[in-house]
């Protein structure tokens, strides 16, 4: 059930059948498919993409093996990067007149590091109902078999592929972290980059434990956990093949330098007055307070001289 926030009624998101026979179904509906085993699919989710009048989805020809082996016959439109912006308006129109739209992506929950945000966004703004189907996801399957702490969990999904570019991304992580954040780190990435991400997430991020989840729910499923460098090299020799979901653990209690301290202050003092900065870095890093004050007081006078 779900409640009207400005009428305060509940609205039932199941599938019901209508007085006509039909299914009364909301005008989109984000439907989870699976993510390797095709068994994986909920008979809820069936019922859904049998019932209404288009499925959206990224490739026509990915989805199709998906809808054969269920004996989906519902006519398919591909919605992608290139085209949903494009796409919105007539597919707004067409649900204000009537029709039942489904969303799905080649594999697991749609809107997860996969197009449909800005279509969801325009229904939302139409008054469109939306609903969704829960199910598959890579990324909570693989923290969940990590071994690593499950909470709090930061999803990044794919970084840069340039090499210089993604270790600005992850020291970008690592001075959130100085300033604050303890969360495991989750990240998909291409399995002819994997060796090169974690090397660069070994350099930037120092010794952590991470997993390496691979081809989940398939019959070539692997989980390898060891340190980034232990992982970096094996990768470096076993070319990995498949789907990559990266899972690093959170920063551990670590001794700052002053150079680290500065770099942890200056981006909280961003975002947060003297005294909140002062205090999250020194929780970060376990220096004494009045010291990391003291800091952060001569470098808020720096930056405005």
């Amino acid at each position: 059930m779900n409640q009207d926030p400005a009428s305060g009624d509940t609205q039932d998101l199941t599938l019901q059948p209508s007085s006509a026979g039909n299914l009364a179904l909301p005008a989109l509906v984000l439907v989870s498919t699976p993510i390797g085993n095709l068994q994986d699919f909920s008979p809820r989710a069936k019922q859904a993409l049998a019932s209404v009048d288009v499925i959206l989805c990224e490739d026509t020809r990915t989805s199709s093996t998906l809808l054969r082996a269920h004996g989906i016959p519902t006519r398919t439109q591909a919605l992608h990067e290139y085209n949903e912006q494009a796409r919105i308006p007539a597919l707004i129109e067409s649900m204000r007149s009537g029709a039942h739209y489904a969303l799905i992506s080649d594999a697991g929950t749609p809107l997860v590091s996969d197009p449909g945000y800005r279509l969801v966004r325009a229904a939302i703004a139409a008054g469109l109902r939306i609903s969704g189907i829960p199910g598959p996801n890579a990324a909570l399957l693989a923290l969940t078999l990590s071994g690593l702490p499950p909470h709090p969990f930061l999803f990044s999904a794919f970084l840069p592929v340039k090499s210089g570019a993604r270790q600005a991304a992850l020291a970008g992580l690592r001075a959130a972290e100085m300033a604050g954040l303890s969360a495991t780190h989750i990240f998909y990435e291409a399995p002819h980059r994997l060796a090169e991400f974690l090397a660069d997430a070994a350099a930037v991020l120092g010794a952590r434990e991470a997993a390496v989840c691979r081809e989940l729910t398939k019959h070539f499923e692997e989980v390898r956990r060891g340190s980034l460098d232990e992982l970096s090299r094996h990768y470096a020799a076993n070319q990995a093949r498949g789907e990559i979901c990266i899972i690093i653990a959170p920063a551990g209690a670590e001794a700052a330098t002053a150079e680290d301290l500065d770099t942890a202050l200056r981006t909280a003092l961003a975002g947060m007055s003297v005294k909140d900065a002062a205090a999250a870095v020194a929780t970060a890093t376990g220096l004494p307070k009045k010291q990391v004050y003291q800091r952060a007081l001569e470098l808020g006078r720096a930056a405005k001289a």
